[in-house]
């Protein structure tokens, strides 16, 4: 039986430090705590799916969180549920209910973890469906009060008008029109959208 750790952040300017420290005295050697910078949005984690093919029935599998496992409901139900027909034992430190490493044969102990996991992963799901909510109604009064998002409209050029009007005349071409603005090409014509319109 080995012990492995699964340590994950989402991005390469998130600390993975914390999680290291509490997985690391519990692996089997310092080979066995893999590290990965990848986002939980599915499962194109090239290390987790190394280390699940490395492990074998009854090694133990040591994640700091349940969302180390996935994003979602059924990506984390789906997941706890493969990695147990493998015979692989999960440990999660976050919740210490998580630890099928515990009960070998206990049936009542694997029933505690399925339905504790179950009641986590739909929280965890709910949580966040309730985050984007609350974000899209909260961008939304932002709208309504006059808040603008995304980037800050190009200004108008002073020379705009009379550099349009060559161009469009066909006096100048978009080249030396742009050059003559001194804007970049999707700019410019981003500007001239605009500037019929209005």
């Amino acid at each position: 039986m080995a012990v492995w750790g699964y340590v994950r952040v989402s991005s390469k300017d998130q600390n993975e430090d914390r999680q290291v420290e509490e997985i690391r005295p519990l692996v089997t050697t310092e080979s066995h705590l893999l590290i990965e910078k990848q986002s939980g949005r599915d499962f194109n984690r090239p290390i987790y799916n190394s280390l699940k093919n490395i492990m074998r029935e009854d090694d133990v599998l040591v994640i700091k969180s349940l969302d180390r496992l996935g994003r979602n409901y059924e990506q984390i139900k789906n997941e706890w549920e493969d990695l147990n027909k493998r015979g692989i034992k999960i440990k999660v430190l976050d919740t210490p209910l998580l630890d099928t490493s515990k009960y070998d044969d206990d049936l009542m102990g694997k029933f505690v973890s399925d339905v504790v996991l179950n009641v986590l992963s739909f929280v965890a799901e709910n949580e966040r469906k309730n985050i984007k909510q609350r974000q899209t109604e909260g961008i939304a009064v932002a709208k309504a009060k006059g808040v603008r998002f995304g980037r800050p409209a190009a200004k108008l050029p002073e020379n705009f008008p009379e550099v349009y009007k060559e161009w469009k005349s066909g006096k100048i071409k978009a080249v030396e029109a742009i050059n003559k603005t001194g804007l970049k090409k999707s700019s410019f014509y981003n500007l001239v959208k605009r500037y019929e319109s209005e």
